[in-house]
């Protein structure tokens, strides 16, 4: 079992919890006795790839933690419709309170790997790399990023804290390339930070500007057409990282990985997956 190693997991949840919960789940306390038990089958009802068991773990236990769970299958499998991931069984009352969180985690994340890992599959051969971007939902992003991880894709940065990227506008604002790469490198060593730098380029020129500038770790070629994207990997001569980013979609992402570059950032992986269809179907005692 992989897990969620991330100090905002617990927060996240409580918060989570607290929104949907506030002073009591009245619909279960009001139909339900107390002392109800019984267990509820985790139900896949559309083919992917599961992810989010670390997250439905966390929560039941944050609800209640005598609730039990059997589990049946492993993060990251492959699922089929009908298969059942796992089984909770304890309080019923408890099991309904968790019961939409759960879900919307899990199919959320479920939604975001299985997309990824057909784009992942659609450049299987190739030197190229899937990842995403900050194209996320604010207040899940180290969620989302992880899911994108099960599908088999990698994490771009995290945040704007974590890399340079010094993308159009700032180009723009800061007067030129050259200009931007240097005020880079003067802020950095002032900040005492050492992070790598990322260029946007968005035609040749660019690209040949950022390599006479140089002193950065990647560049990235933004709406180029494949073969533009062709070209400027060869004049770069993996002296440094390649990235291919704009509206890249999974009917066109082959010919992008063909032409040599590194990595493939794709924001659809966050911002358009479609959550898959999970449900939990009760069975009281």
């Amino acid at each position: 079992m992989r897990f969620i190693d991330h100090p905002d997991l617990k927060r996240f949840i409580q918060f989570a919890l607290d929104e949907d919960i506030k002073d009591g789940d009245h619909t279960s306390l009001a139909c339900i006795p107390k002392e109800a038990s019984g267990h509820a089958n985790l139900l896949i009802k559309e083919d992917g790839i599961l992810c989010g068991l670390p997250v439905a773990i966390a929560v039941f236990a944050e609800v209640d933690t005598s609730l039990e769970m059997d589990i049946f299958m492993d993060e990251g499998d492959a699922i089929k419709k009908g298969d059942v991931v796992f089984k909770v069984s304890g309080s019923a009352i408890s099991i309904l309170t968790a019961e939409r969180l759960v879900l919307n985690c899990m199919q959320r994340m479920s939604g975001i790997a299985t997309l990824t890992n057909k784009y992942v599959k659609a450049i299987q051969g190739t030197h190229a790399q899937v990842i995403d971007t900050r194209k996320t939902t604010p207040g899940i992003r180290f969620l989302e990023k992880y899911a994108v991880t099960i599908g088999g894709g990698a994490n771009h940065r995290f945040g704007l804290y974590d890399m340079v990227m010094i993308k159009d506008n700032h180009v723009d604002f800061s007067g030129g390339i050259a200009q931007a790469i240097e005020r880079t490198h003067q802020y950095l060593k002032n900040k005492g930070l050492q992070l790598k730098i990322e260029v946007e380029t968005r035609n040749i020129d660019e690209v040949t500007q950022v390599l006479k500038a140089g002193g950065i770790d990647r560049i990235m070629l933004d709406n180029y057409t494949p073969e533009e994207m062709k070209s400027a990997v060869q004049l770069i001569d993996g002296r440094y990282e390649t990235e291919a980013s704009g509206g890249i979609k999974l009917d066109t992402i082959r010919s992008y990985a063909e032409t040599g570059v590194d990595f493939i950032s794709v924001g659809a992986l966050t911002h358009s997956a479609i959550s898959l269809d999970i449900s939990l179907k009760a069975h009281f005692e």
